[in-house]
């Protein structure tokens, strides 16, 4: 099968299909998604090398359960041993053992094929376009910060970053509270978010602090200083960011202030697809150019452009 490999160099070759283990479904990848994850990994994040790519929607191929045969699916990224001190905890995400789709130990989705649990697997329900579902897994992702922190209606909240994970976390927020502001760099980028009536404002801008949560999202091992100097005390800053450079802690305001400082990941797909279903978090503004598969390293290039937002891979009909 065709694949966009990563090993020091970005480049589509044959790779070897998967042989799915017990309990694993192999999937036919339709479209994929390019992630700031996937660009940090180029960068040196994880040491990661091989098939990148984990926002996908495929078609199962092949399962031990008839049931999914040639549905259309999404998955979480997280293969887990269920055995590990973690998973015995109900924290599969942590697994001590765990493989992660395209960024720890698993070949990715940017190929024509693609093996995961048959358990991580979730369908799409028809209403879902292609290039939308795509989203589900960084919407996801979004969601995962309403599972961490209790959020009241009339909580404030900032997020920091107006790129593709901010403005999937900027909506997925306004659903739960009414007080979102989200700061960015491109008055384009804001717009998009304004026109969900989510209030906006720019780097450079005067900025209220006292928020009850700050949500780190700007790519940069600079963003969680300033979350800090806007988090209010015994509030939460929610770290978002994966980033190949070495985060700066001053950690005086976190310390002073008794700010919770917490690390979030991967979230609930359930939340994410009925988003998704519903329209209330519209991503088809934020899908920017798609490239076929044999354009891989172009797509991954352009990714890194500020111009752009979501850059998606075809893969396959």
């Amino acid at each position: 099968m065709k694949a966009l490999v990563f090993d020091g160099t970005l480049h589509v070759d044959e790779a070897p299909m998967p042989e799915p283990a017990p309990g694993e479904a192999l999937l036919r990848v339709l479209t994929a998604g390019v992630c700031n994850t996937d660009i940090e990994i180029r960068r040196g994040y994880m040491n990661y090398q091989g098939i990148l790519g984990h926002e996908f929607v495929g078609i199962v191929e092949q399962a031990s359960n008839s049931y999914l045969m040639g549905k259309r699916v999404v998955g979480e990224i997280n293969c887990v041993c269920g055995l590990c001190q973690y998973c015995k905890m109900e924290m599969p995400n942590h697994c001590e053992d765990r493989t992660v789709l395209g960024i720890l130990n698993r070949p990715g989705a940017f190929a024509e094929y693609v093996s995961l649990p048959e358990t991580n697997l979730h369908l799409v329900p028809n209403a879902i376009r292609d290039d939308v579902a795509v989203f589900t897994e960084p919407l996801a992702a979004a969601f995962r910060i309403t599972e961490q922190v209790l959020i009241d209606p009339d909580d404030r909240i900032i997020v920091l970053g107006d790129g593709k994970l901010g403005q999937l976390i900027a909506q997925a927020l306004s659903l739960y509270s009414k007080h979102v502001l989200c700061v960015g760099k491109h008055p384009w980028k804001c717009d998009l978010l304004r026109s969900r009536k989510i209030a906006t404002a720019l780097q450079g801008d005067e900025i209220e602090g006292g928020a009850a949560v700050v949500v780190e999202a700007t790519g940069s091992p600079h963003g969680l200083q300033q979350a800090l100097t806007l988090v209010r005390p015994e509030g939460a800053v929610i770290l978002k960011s994966t980033c190949a450079d070495t985060l700066q802690l001053q950690s005086q305001l976190a310390v002073v202030n008794e700010v919770r400082v917490l690390g979030s990941r991967c979230g609930p797909f359930r939340p994410a697809l009925e988003a998704l279903a519903l329209g209330t978090v519209d991503v088809r503004p934020l899908i920017s150019e798609s490239f076929p598969l044999d354009d891989g390293p172009a797509a991954i290039t352009r990714a890194e452009d500020p111009d752009v937002m979501k850059v998606l891979l075809h893969i396959s009909c």
